[in-house]
């Protein structure tokens, strides 16, 4: 359950690319599941991205273009696994209000 006045990130964009946030303190509501749920399936997608990029970066055979179309699906996957790592690193440190803050 998240403390009231917290946001949560969202995993995806609003208008012009902008974060979009979810203030809740209901962590079992709907919108907190579909929030979950997308981040496993973005999650999931960029695992299997890197056995593909693996592939195609084994193929000699494999031109300027394929590595162009890896670079920019990986680029977006990266945006997607950054988005969920800053929001649930941000549910890390809410949960913990002893620490503070992550500690390395």
């Amino acid at each position: 359950m998240m403390p009231q006045n917290e946001l949560r990130l969202l995993p995806w964009s609003g208008p012009d690319g902008k974060p979009c946030y979810l203030s809740t303190d209901d962590g079992g509501g709907y919108m907190s599941r579909l929030a979950d749920n997308i981040e496993a399936v973005q999650l999931g997608m960029a695992a299997e991205l890197v056995e593909d990029i693996s592939a195609v970066l084994g193929n000699r055979d494999a031109g300027p273009e394929d590595l162009r179309r890896m670079l920019t699906e990986l680029t977006g996957a990266l945006r997607d696994v950054l988005r969920v790592a800053t929001s649930r690193g941000h549910l890390l440190t809410v949960g913990e209000p002893h620490r503070g803050a992550l500690h390395r």
